[in-house]
């Protein structure tokens, strides 16, 4: 398992919890400001696992183009399945927003940034 999956579902469950707004709202002091904090880190998260499986799946793949050798590759299946398993992208950033793990900060008065 890489770093990176062991760092984010770690401790995470897989089931939606729901979460309390005025936790959420109390870190930044506006739900939006928080919500759209924890969307921003949830696309980091999607992104860098989706290159993270892209490159796993690369070492496994045929680069050959012949319809008779279409076949499946055990390797790449318990990697994809591995990956479903893990927590959703959103889960994670709202559980490291809810423990203080995600850095933000305002430029301006009405602009906020990660």
């Amino acid at each position: 398992m890489s770093k990176l999956r062991r760092h984010l579902s770690g401790n995470t469950s897989n089931v939606v919890e729901t979460k309390n707004l005025i936790d959420i709202k109390s870190q930044t002091g506006n739900l939006y400001e928080s919500i759209a904090i924890v969307a921003r880190r949830a696309n980091q998260i999607n992104i860098s696992l989706r290159e993270e499986l892209h490159n796993k799946l690369e070492e496994f793949a045929s680069h050959t183009d012949s319809l008779e050798e279409i076949h499946e590759n055990k390797e790449q299946i318990e990697i994809s399945k591995a990956y479903e398993k893990m927590p959703n992208p959103a889960i994670l950033a709202t559980q490291e927003f809810a423990e203080n793990k995600i850095y933000y900060r305002k430029n301006n008065e009405n602009d906020l940034f990660r």
